[in-house]
């Protein structure tokens, strides 16, 4: 009798395990492996990331967050946003210009070394050029990876909507070399 209640009580804390994991996993946190090398040098290839997927559903993503969203192919894409709702995007002669003002990207700073002299990491293009659009409208954002002449974003895909975010990835948990906060 007593082990027929200890099993009955095994099946309960496993059972609320499981759903507690089932909820957690499907509304708060997820999993991603990075495909590709289009995050580099930030992110490598294989490396696992945790999506939070409740971060936006009090605030709205900010310039420079990496985010993961649904793309065109039915593919899930990780990219950093660059330009916000209301924003003018220019890139010229490898500067980032919103709204006319210049901004650094320090982490495209390793990258851009590595480049011989005169050799733009992000070609020259306009908001309007890309997406025939004259500033970002409301509830979509311009992405891009990293890693600018490997990475199909915005320049490729156009804008990102609000409604195809599916959360912020910042938290690297595999390899275990690489576990780390990124930004």
């Amino acid at each position: 009798m007593k082990s027929r209640t200890n099993l009955v009580e095994w099946a309960k804390i496993l059972t609320i395990a499981l759903m507690t994991t089932v909820v957690v996993r499907m509304f708060l946190l997820a999993p991603i492996v990075v495909d590709g090398h289009s995050m580099q040098p930030t992110l490598d290839s294989g490396d696992k990331m945790i999506v939070n997927q409740i971060e936006y559903t009090f605030s709205q993503p900010d310039r420079f967050d990496i985010i993961v969203f649904h793309a065109p192919e039915g593919k899930n894409y990780i990219k950093r946003v660059i330009g916000l709702p209301g924003d003018e995007l220019v890139y010229r002669e490898d500067t980032l210009f919103i709204n006319g003002e210049a901004l650094e990207e320090p982490y495209l700073d390793s990258l851009k070394g590595t480049l011989y002299h005169g050799q733009p990491l992000t070609g020259d293009f306009t908001l309007q050029e890309i997406t025939g659009e004259a500033v970002i409208p409301e509830k979509f954002y311009f992405v891009m990876g990293d890693n600018r002449r490997l990475s199909k974003d915005s320049r490729a895909i156009g804008l990102v909507s609000e409604e195809d975010v599916i959360g912020k990835a910042n938290v690297i948990f595999y390899p275990f070399e690489n576990i780390s906060i990124v930004d």
